[in-house]
C-alpha cells in the first residue's frame, strides 16, 4: 500500500526530472568529494605528523581545502535545483487538488467540513512534498555518501571492514521497526489537526454568534481539548522519531566499537599504520551519519505517504453529478421545464427527500413554493441547476432531459438568490459581475440600480472598488442581499430560483428590492421559496410541499377557497402579514 501511495506521489515529479537528474548529478560530487576528504586523512596523519614531510604540508591541506570548497559549491547547487523542483511538485499538486475539488458536487462539500479540506490542500501537501522531493535528494545523496565510504573503507582494509559491516545491519532495523508505527500515528495527527482547523474556521467566522451567546469559555475549552488531543499525537510522532535515530546509532557504536578494539590491536601488532586506521575510522563515522539520516528519511516518508493518502482520498472521489461526453449547449427556454416522477435522497439508502414530482412549468411562469422546514422545497429547486441528480424520474427543460445539456450551458441560463449571501472577499464590482468577467462597468452600475444597491454604494469613499471584507463582512444584511440580486440581474438568466431572497431586508428595503425582482422575474421561469405574501399571492401556480411530496397546487384565491393545506399554511404563516398584504399586494 505504502509503495504504490509513494509511486503515485513520484508521479507529479516527473514533469522536472531534467532538473533533479542535474541536482542527482550534483549530489555524485557532493559524496565523492566526502569520501575524498575521509581519504586524505592517511596521507595527512601519515606523512605530515609521523613522517613529517615538509612537501606534503604544502599539498595536503590544499587539497583538503579544495575538496571542501567544491563540495560546498556543488550542495548549493544541488540543494537549489530540488528545492525549486519541489515547489514545483507541491504547486501542482496543490492545483490538481484544488482543481478536482471544484469538479465534484455539492454533496461532497456537505459531507466535508471546510476546515477538513483546507487542512488536506495546504498541510497534507506540504508533507507530501517533504516526501517527494526533500527525502528523495536526502535519499540519493546518502546513498551516494554510503558507496564512495564504503569503497574507501574497504580500500584501507577490507578485514577490518568486514569487522564493522557485522553491525552494520542492524542500524536499519530500527528504521523498519518504527516506521509503520509512525505512518499510523501521522495519520491520525493529520486528521486531528484538520479538525482543529474546521474549530478554527467555525468560530472565526461565527465569532459574532459566539459572543452572543456568551459562548467563549465553551469555545476555549473545546478548542483547548482539541489541541490537547494534537499535542498528544504530535508527541507521539516525536517520540518515534526520537527512538530511530539514538538506537541506530546504538547499533552503529557497536560496529565502532569493535573496529577500534579490532584495528587498535593491528596498529598495535603492527600490520597497520595509524594514519590507514584513522582514515579508516574518518569513512566510517562518516558512514554512519548517511545511515542514521535515512531514519529521519523514512520518517519523513511515512509522514508523507500519510498525508497522501488523504489528498488522494479527495482526488479519487468521483463527482456525483457528471456531464455526458456528447453534452450539448443549452440555447434558451422555450416551451418550459417539466418535472416527470422525480425522486431523490442524499444518500444511498437513506430516507427519500422528494418523492414523485411530477410537474409542468411552461416559460415564463412564476411558481411559489410554500410548506414548512425540511419539506424539500430548497432540494426541489437545488436539482434545477443540477447541484443534484435525481435518482428517479428526470427533470426536462424543452423536452430534453437537463442531463443532456453541458452543465455550464444549463448554469450560464439559471439565476439564484439565496437567503443565504455569499460574497467574496473582493470589490463589489466583482461580486456583482462574478463569473461576468468582461461585463462593463456601465452594466454593473445599471444592475446595482435595479437592485437598490446604488444609494450605499454611491456613499463609499471607492465606489465599486470598495472591497467588501470576508463573506461581504463590511455590508449590512440588506446590503449584501442587494448586491447578490444585483448579481443576478446583470446575468439576465432565462430562468430564475430566488430562495427567501428578500428575507434579511427591513420593510424600507424590501419595497426597493421588491420593484426590482418584480422587473427581474418578468418573462422569466421563476422558482420563488419564500415567506412574503406578495410572493405567494403573485404566483402563477403555488405548490404545497410536504415530505418531499406536492400536496396541493394552484393559485392564491383557489387553495384559499377551500378547506386545504395551503389555507392552514396561510393563516400559520402570511395571517400576522395581513396589515402589509395590501401595499405589498399593490406591488405586484
Amino acid at each position: 500500500m505504502g509503495v504504490r501511495i509513494y509511486k503515485r506521489m513520484l508521479a507529479y515529479v516527473r514533469p522536472y526530472l531534467p532538473k533533479l537528474v542535474l541536482a542527482s548529478f550534483f549530489m555524485v560530487f557532493v559524496s565523492a568529494f566526502q569520501g575524498a576528504i575521509a581519504f586524505l586523512v592517511k596521507p595527512a596523519l601519515d606523512d605530515i605528523f609521523i613522517k613529517k614531510d615538509p612537501s606534503r604540508l604544502s599539498v595536503i591541506p590544499l587539497l583538503v581545502l579544495g575538496a571542501y570548497l567544491l563540495k560546498g559549491l556543488f550542495e548549493f547547487a544541488q540543494r537549489y535545483l530540488m528545492s525549486d523542483a519541489g515547489q514545483r511538485v507541491i504547486r501542482d499538486i496543490r492545483d490538481h487538488l484544488y482543481r478536482h475539488m471544484q469538479s465534484l458536487s455539492l454533496s461532497f462539500y456537505t459531507r466535508h467540513p471546510t476546515g477538513t479540506l483546507i487542512s488536506r490542500v495546504l498541510n497534507d501537501v506540504g508533507l507530501m512534498q517533504a516526501a517527494v522531493t526533500e527525502a528523495a535528494s536526502g535519499l540519493v545523496k546518502d546513498v551516494f555518501a554510503a558507496i564512495f565510504l564504503i569503497a574507501v573503507v574497504f580500500y584501507r582494509d577490507w578485514q577490518l571492514a568486514l569487522v564493522a559491516f557485522i553491525a552494520f545491519p542492524l542500524a536499519f532495523w530500527p528504521i523498519a521497526r518504527f516506521g509503520r508505527k509512525l505512518r499510523r500515528t501521522s495519520r491520525k495527527t493529520q486528521e486531528i489537526a484538520g479538525g482543529l482547523t474546521v474549530h478554527l474556521h467555525e468560530t472565526i467566522s461565527g465569532a459574532k454568534l459566539v459572543k452572543s451567546f456568551g459562548a467563549e469559555e465553551y469555545e476555549v475549552e473545546r478548542f483547548a481539548s482539541k489541541n490537547a488531543d494534537l499535542f498528544r499525537l504530535t508527541m507521539k510522532v516525536v517520540k518515534v522519531q526520537s527512538m530511530t535515530a539514538p538506537l541506530s546509532q546504538v547499533f552503529a557504536g557497536i560496529g565502532i566499537a569493535a573496529v577500534i578494539y579490532y584495528g587498535g590491536y593491528s596498529v598495535v601488532k603492527g600490520h597497520s599504520t595509524p594514519g590507514n586506521f584513522f582514515s579508516f575510522m574518518t569513512a566510517l563515522l562518516m558512514l554512519y551519519e548517511p545511515v542514521k539520516r535515512l531514519s529521519g528519511i523514512n520518517n519523513t516518508i511515512q509522514q508523507g505517504i500519510a498525508a497522501a493518502e488523504r489528498v488522494f482520498e479527495v482526488i479519487d472521489t468521483l463527482p456525483e453529478v457528471e456531464e455526458r461526453p456528447e453534452a450539448k449547449p443549452l440555447p434558451g427556454v422555450r416551451a418550459g421545464i417539466a418535472f416527470e416522477g422525480v425522486g431523490f435522497r442524499y444518500a444511498d439508502g437513506g430516507p427519500p427527500v422528494l418523492s414523485d414530482i411530477t410537474l409542468d412549468v411552461p416559460a415564463g411562469t412564476m411558481v411559489a413554493i410554500v410548506g414548512s422546514s425540511g419539506a424539500g422545497k430548497t432540494t426541489l429547486v437545488d436539482l434545477i441547476p443540477r447541484f443534484y441528480d435525481p435518482q428517479d424520474g428526470a427533470i426536462r427543460i424543452d423536452g430534453t432531459d437537463i442531463r443532456e445539456f453541458a452543465l455550464s450551458s444549463l448554469r450560464a441560463r439559471i439565476g439564484i438568490v439565496s437567503q443565504h449571501t455569499i460574497l467574496f472577499n473582493d470589490t463589489l464590482r466583482n461580486n456583482i459581475a462574478y463569473g461576468l468577467w468582461d461585463a462593463p462597468l456601465s452594466k454593473v452600475e445599471e444592475a446595482a440600480r435595479l437592485a437598490g444597491a446604488q444609494r450605499f454604494i454611491s456613499k463609499l469613499k471607492d465606489g465599486f472598488d470598495t472591497v467588501i471584507g470576508e463573506q461581504g463582512m463590511k455590508l449590512s444584511g440588506g446590503e449584501r442581499q442587494r448586491v447578490a440580486i444585483a448579481r443576478a440581474l446583470l446575468k439576465d438568466a432565462p430562468i430564475l430560483i430566488l430562495d427567501e431572497a428578500t428575507s434579511a431586508l427591513d420593510t424600507e428595503s424590501e419595497v426597493v428590492i421588491q420593484a426590482a425582482l418584480d422587473t427581474l422575474m418578468r418573462g422569466r421561469t421563476t422558482f420563488v421559496i419564500a415567506h412574503r405574501l406578495s410572493t405567494v399571492r403573485n404566483a402563477d401556480v403555488i405548490l404545497v410541499i410536504e415530505g418531499g411530496r406536492i400536496v396541493e397546487r394552484g393559485r392564491h384565491e383557489e387553495l384559499l377557497s377551500r378547506d386545504s393545506r395551503y389555507r392552514t399554511v396561510y393563516l400559520k404563516q402570511f395571517a400576522e402579514k395581513k396589515p402589509d398584504s395590501g401595499t405589498a399586494a399593490g406591488r405586484g
